[in-house]
């Protein structure tokens, strides 16, 4: 049975394999990294998120993160953030089982929970059709640059 939770940290090693997986799809030619696992740790440490997993009786077959970004407060206006959603991921065998709304839908509920005023994301064209089933929509209003 699949279980949507929030990770913990002895997921780590279960997280960094996710991402590999992920990243060996996108580029199949791509090589081994040795030192990868080094690499995720590294960068949770220095960045911290919230994860959401999807655990199949201890192996983690799904993933998702989420940036919390606290809005600098202004007088007379109660504190307000907004959250950013990404790399949302299944592999390969457990997809179009809803695993991928659970997980979506849990990071939801929790950025309803601590009053975040919206939530945002950046989907690929593959992924638009997903995200519209669970009521996100393009957004006019916010600029970007690209570099």
């Amino acid at each position: 049975m699949i279980t949507i939770r929030e990770s913990r940290p002895s997921d780590v090693p279960g997280l960094a394999a996710l991402r590999a997986t992920w990243a060996a799809e996108q580029q199949p030619a791509h090589e081994e990294d040795p030192a990868f696992d080094t690499v995720f740790t590294d960068w949770m440490d220095a960045n911290p998120r919230k994860f959401f997993v999807a655990d199949n009786d201890g192996e983690l077959v799904g993933m998702l993160n989420l940036m919390i970004f606290e809005r600098m407060p202004k007088p007379g206006t109660a504190d307000s953030r907004w959250v950013y959603l990404g790399n949302v991921y299944v592999l390969p065998a457990f997809r179009n089982a809803g695993i991928g709304g659970r997980l979506v839908e849990a990071s939801i509920q929790f950025s309803q929970s601590v009053k975040a005023v919206r939530m945002i994301l950046s989907p690929s064209a593959e992924s638009r059709d997903f995200y519209a089933r669970l009521g996100f929509r393009s957004a006019g209003e916010l600029n970007i640059l690209g570099f």
